[in-house]
């Protein structure tokens, strides 16, 4: 028989910003009314990787940097599920960029979230490819970079110190990908109170083109340009920085790759039979749980 489990507590310290984007994240699934059971949420290494286990969803704890490859499988192997992807910016923005530039131009229907702080704080404060506070001029803007895509759907950005425009941005995107509009990607300014505490700076850096009535986020090139004009006077926008018009093609349904037309041997027996070996038993040896 399968096993569940009872969700447990966040790990996280005390004023860290991952609790917030966990409460936007359950908000969402709640307002959305999706079952839990209908949603499969996987997580990236690092501090936010154990966000997997908060949820009461399926959860599966990937590779470091591999979150997104790995979820894109699980889109494409179910589409009947809400698959929402969730890591650091040190896992989605290092080791995992040349995944995410592809799953921004491959526009399979998930939802992305990354949690920036801006440091590694898994492995005791080192800088971030993401380091935009500490003004270094190659840091790498997730955004940004999808904004250069074309093939790219749904961008936007959050701050967990502002709960309400992000419970907002996270209901966005898990419906643009629900809807089967393509990939959702949400980044969230989530600061690190440990290592580096910078809510007071971000309060000042971050402009909301949610309240710019002139900004309009069907429109590509005004994104990106304002993304520039603002990255210009060290400052970040926030909000839904940009949303196809029109529904792309549904990635999530590809063509049946060619075959070789060499013959094909029944497998499922040796599968299953290798996946036995790993069955989980119980004491008394009665059932198992793959």
């Amino acid at each position: 028989m399968a096993r569940t489990y009872t969700p447990s507590l966040p790990i996280w310290c005390a004023g860290c910003g991952h609790f917030g984007v966990l409460n936007a994240l359950r908000s969402a699934v709640r307002d959305l009314r999706i079952p839990l059971h209908e949603v499969a949420l996987l997580a990236g290494i690092g501090c936010s990787g154990t966000i997997q286990n908060y949820l009461g969803t399926y959860g599966y704890h990937a590779l470091h940097g591999r979150v997104v490859p790995t979820a894109i499988g699980v889109a494409l192997a179910d589409p009947r599920l809400t698959v929402v992807a969730a890591g650091g910016d040190g896992d989605g923005y290092a080791i995992g960029a040349g995944h995410l530039i592809h799953a921004f131009r491959r526009n399979v229907s998930l939802t992305y979230v990354c949690m920036n702080n801006e440091t590694y704080g898994l492995t005791k404060g080192q800088s971030s490819p993401s380091g935009f506070l500490a003004g270094d001029e190659g840091s790498f803007d997730g955004p940004l970079a999808g904004l250069a895509i074309r093939g790219s759907t749904f961008i936007a950005r959050g701050y967990t110190g502002r709960p309400e425009q992000l419970a907002r941005l996270m209901r966005a995107a898990l419906e643009h990908s629900r809807e089967r509009r393509g990939f959702a990607f949400l980044e969230v300014i989530s600061p690190c109170v440990t290592y580096a505490d910078t809510y007071p700076d971000w309060e000042h850096t971050l402009y909301d083109v949610d309240a710019d009535a002139a900004y309009s986020s069907g429109d590509r090139a005004l994104a990106f340009s304002t993304a520039l004009r603002l990255a210009e006077d060290r400052r970040l926008p926030i909000g839904l920085l940009y949303r196809a018009a029109e529904h792309a093609a549904d990635a999530s349904a590809p063509a049946v790759p060619a075959s070789s037309g060499a013959p094909t041997p029944d497998l499922v027996a040796r599968y299953e039979e290798l996946l036995g070996r790993y069955a989980v038993r119980s004491s008394s040896g009665a059932g198992a749980a793959r």
